[in-house]
């Protein structure tokens, strides 16, 4: 069974300060799958800025055109505080500025040192591509302006959609034209949160979908496997998003109301799926391994299951408790072999 997962920074100082030595990777040491996800800059590229700096927190511009309050707390998630790309007419400002093609958009340097020393550990591979819904709304216009854009401007959002992904193919096939193999492609898209999609299933078809289809065509026309991570409940898109082909889905968030043995009962023979297992449990011993026991053999029933929290491990979860963790999820794993 492949292991794959994502701990915080937090987690890892964690983990560094109760035993994990500094000079060991913690996937090496608790036996889980390595995985490289190389991502080039498809931003507008807007300055970077400190506004103000406190004790508590800095407020800064990003490259995406937001002003963010990021606070200095353990794994904290930054407030946006303002949207400069918050309509169609700004829009254009951002589209003209991602569409230059500037060479320094992908860490070329970065990849020419360490691309050896990955394949010669035999790690996965994939490019990341940075495009959907989850991108403009978080990262760019804002979540009200986007939802109201997919009714009253369409024609906007699309035109957001389309350029985001040709910009991040166009971007991964200078990679690859430079002679460097992937596995797979990798790219974020949270369509939904607790108990529903952030949009209609027909809107999902009509405006997204073609763009997630475009992005799994491309990949398999070059021998990659696709994989989509989108949180929240998202069950309702499933019947197209497997139509697009996609080939893994994670993280399969319980936390959201995603029920692991009905979507392994409904796309099981379509689907790979990562993650699955409430990361809200895994500081818990025995709910989080009760979990385990009852999830895992069934979603490796046939294949097609990569372990993983259903999102990423966070700082509740002690060095002690995760090796409980990695040594069940190995034995299971295992076990259906």
């Amino acid at each position: 069974m492949a292991m794959v997962d994502y701990p915080w920074p937090g987690t890892l100082r964690r983990w560094h300060n109760e035993g994990l030595p500094l000079d060991v990777d913690w996937r090496d040491y608790f036996g889980f799958d390595k995985i490289v996800k190389l991502t080039p800059d498809n931003s507008p590229r807007i300055p970077k800025k400190v506004l103000e700096e406190n004790d508590r927190y800095s407020i800064v511009t990003t490259p995406w055109g937001q002003t963010q309050r990021v606070f200095r707390e353990l794994d904290s998630t930054p407030e946006v505080l303002d949207c400069y790309f918050d309509s169609a007419e700004k829009w254009q400002e951002a589209k003209e500025k991602m569409l230059t093609d500037d060479e320094d958009r992908i860490p070329w340097e970065f990849l020419k040192k360490n691309y050896p020393k990955w394949k010669a550990e035999g790690q996965y591979l994939r490019l990341g591509l940075w495009f959907g819904f989850d991108v403009t709304h978080s990262h760019m216009v804002g979540t009200e302006n986007l939802l109201i854009g997919l009714y009253d401007d369409p024609e906007w959002i699309e035109d957001m959609f389309d350029t985001y992904l040709t910009v991040s193919l166009r971007l991964a096939q200078k990679i690859i034209d430079a002679g460097y193999e992937f596995d797979g492609i990798f790219w974020y898209d949270d369509m939904g949160y607790k108990g529903s999609p952030f949009f209609s299933s027909q809107l999902y078809r009509e405006l997204l979908m073609p763009y997630h289809k475009r992005a799994v065509d491309w990949a398999h026309e070059r021998g990659m496997v696709a994989e989509l991570h989108s949180c929240g409940f998202i069950e309702p898109l499933l019947p197209d998003i497997v139509e697009t082909g996609v080939d893994i889905l994670n993280p399969v968030e319980i936390k959201a109301g995603m029920d692991p043995f009905r979507l392994k009962k409904m796309y099981g023979d379509k689907l790979t799926f990562r993650g699955g297992i409430n990361a809200q449990l895994w500081d818990k011993p025995e709910l989080v391994t009760a979990e385990m026991e009852r999830i895992i053999p069934m979603m490796l029933e046939g294949g097609g299951y990569i372990f993983a929290s259903d999102h990423s491990i966070p700082n509740s979860v002690s060095l002690e408790q995760m090796r409980i963790i990695s040594d069940l999820a190995h034995k299971l794993g295992s076990q259906s072999n």
